[in-house]
């Protein structure tokens, strides 16, 4: 039956009112991560940092913010909902500033560092607001609202970084965020409140000891799979001893965690709530969508630019259709989600994404335009809103009000999880796959081979009708031709890992079978209990 609580408090101002309010400081965060993505040479060469350490300045980022979106849940409720986010937003914003200002790369990361603290808690903070301030049927449209914020940013924020950084200066990518995030912070005190019920379990909680042994746990595991995967590809995985230890380290302090949180009876994360079948089946598919999404956010402007040329900014250009498609997507989606069967919506956004993908695999080559990679990501976006509103929804069916904070905690950490494994993954199956296509291609390209022959034989003629002496063209003929063979390699790599993607997609249409739908159709809500 639905909640007591849920019947009688509404807040005291326009739910979109609210929505906005809060979506404000989410797309700044999201906003700053895309844009500090573009400027990494510029910070590089301005601290007299090498690539490789530059490369800590995001790093840092998601270690400490990968820390915090898991507990952001039993941050709120201890210290209040709102008065958190308020936090959160100050010190990103404050910690931006300092960002601006840092004179030395270790002052830099050390202001990341805080910035991810800060950024960490508001996308969860956010989602628990949004299904608190609108009643379930709803929530469709608000969850919409979020998303546009959500995917615009990113959508943006590469073009919007470069021509900051190329016009101005990278601190400014920095100091965007601080009149952004006033503007939020006073917002927020004026428009944002806690519910009644949120309020008694935060008086709850508080006479409550606090569970630090799980936190440290948590930590612990975080921070050595964050770190290990970001520098795994780097360091050759396993082949590095300190990466092999970080792994093991990760793995078991994340076993030990999840024991510990399920046997204590006031957990930092609650675990049992796993055993509610939509919240367990939402985050399966959030993680999976954190590897579809977020490796293919890294593929194409990567293949772009390393395969074809493309600045980096040109780059960025190509994902933006994508965004844009999610824009126009996500209020469609938002409208049906409580007029039509959640589990519907999810199965077209799985089969549109795994077609789009399967698609994008079929032209992914040397000779692709700008145009087609542009219409590749927009279509692959297509169904993704159709994915990121009804699970959102559905997440939260059978979960009591009091909860909603550990759920929109929980999904941004497995997302968040996913993306980063993901691209882990992604990084190193380009790179192995690519190592045997080249072998193989290698070993079809024999001297005195008519093929063989034929081509050295036209390179070599075109080389010397330039200039070059027999001897130059020659050597210069050979390069070109080992150069030719392996970017069609890493082609070849990059059209096999995209087509997995597609099957995994389609794959998880079966499991949408698992979750419960609830009441949704022409204007009922919910079903919530």
């Amino acid at each position: 039956m639905p909640d007591q609580h849920e019947a009688h408090w509404t807040p005291s101002f326009n739910p979109w009112l609210i929505a906005l309010t809060v979506t404000l400081a989410t797309f700044m965060e999201v906003l700053d991560t895309a844009i500090a993505n573009v400027s990494l040479p510029h910070i590089a060469g301005s601290l007299s940092a090498s690539q490789e350490e530059s490369t800590w300045v995001l790093t840092s980022y998601l270690v400490s913010n990968a820390i915090i979106l898991p507990i952001s849940a039993w941050l709120s409720t201890i210290i209040g909902r709102k008065r958190f986010y308020m936090i959160c937003v100050a010190l990103f914003t404050f910690s931006s500033f300092l960002c601006g200002l840092a004179p030395s790369l270790g002052m830099l990361i050390f202001f990341r560092i805080l910035q991810g603290i800060g950024g960490g808690g508001l996308q969860p903070s956010e989602q628990a607001i949004l299904a608190d301030t609108f009643t379930p049927a709803k929530r469709g449209m608000a969850f919409a609202v979020y998303g546009m914020a959500v995917v615009l940013a990113p959508a943006i924020g590469p073009t919007l970084g470069g021509w900051i950084t190329d016009n101005f200066n990278w601190r400014w990518i920095f100091y965007i965020n601080v009149p952004i995030g006033l503007l939020s912070l006073f917002l927020t005190n004026r428009i944002v409140e806690d519910p009644p019920f949120l309020k008694q379990e935060q008086k709850r909680r508080r006479s409550v000891r606090a569970d630090y042994v799980g936190l440290g746990l948590l930590t612990l595991a975080i921070a050595s799979l964050q770190i290990a995967l970001d520098k795994g590809q780097e360091l050759d995985w396993f082949a590095s001893p300190w990466i092999a230890g970080l792994i093991i380290l990760a793995v078991y302090a994340f076993a030990v965690w999840i024991l510990w949180e399920w046997y204590h009876p006031h957990p930092v994360v609650d675990i049992r709530l796993f055993q509610k079948r939509n919240f367990a089946t939402a985050m399966l598919f959030s993680f999976m969508l954190g590897i579809v999404l977020y490796s293919t956010t890294v593929m194409i402007p990567q293949f772009l630019q390393v395969q074809l040329g493309y600045s980096a900014v040109k780059a960025g250009e190509a994902l933006a259709g994508g965004g844009f498609m999610m824009i126009c997507m996500l209020p469609i989606a938002g409208a049906l989600a409580s007029r039509v069967d959640p589990r519907k919506l999810m199965a077209f956004g799985f089969f549109a994404i795994a077609t789009a993908l399967y698609y994008m695999s079929s032209k992914f080559s040397l000779t692709m335009d700008f145009r087609t990679a542009l219409l590749l990501r927009t279509f692959q976006m297509l169904g993704l809103a159709f994915i990121f509103v009804p699970q959102n929804v559905l997440a939260y069916i059978g979960i009591p009000r009091e909860k909603n904070n550990q759920i929109s905690s929980m999904n941004s950490f497995v997302r968040n999880i996913g993306g980063s494994i993901g691209i882990a993954l992604i990084t190193a199956s380009i790179s192995r796959i690519g190592q045997q296509r080249r072998s193989t291609l290698m070993a079809h390209t024999n001297p005195g081979s008519p093929a063989y022959e034929g081509v050295m034989a036209g390179l070599i003629q075109t080389l010397k009708a330039e200039g070059a002496s027999t001897a130059q063209a020659t050597q210069q003929a050979y390069g070109i031709l080992v150069g030719t063979i392996e970017r069609q390699a890493a082609t070849l790599a990059y059209v096999e890992v995209i087509s997995v993607l597609a099957i995994i997609v389609i794959f998880l249409i079966p499991f949408l079978l698992i979750m419960r739908p609830g009441k949704s159709a022409k204007g009922e809500t919910m079903a919530m209990h």
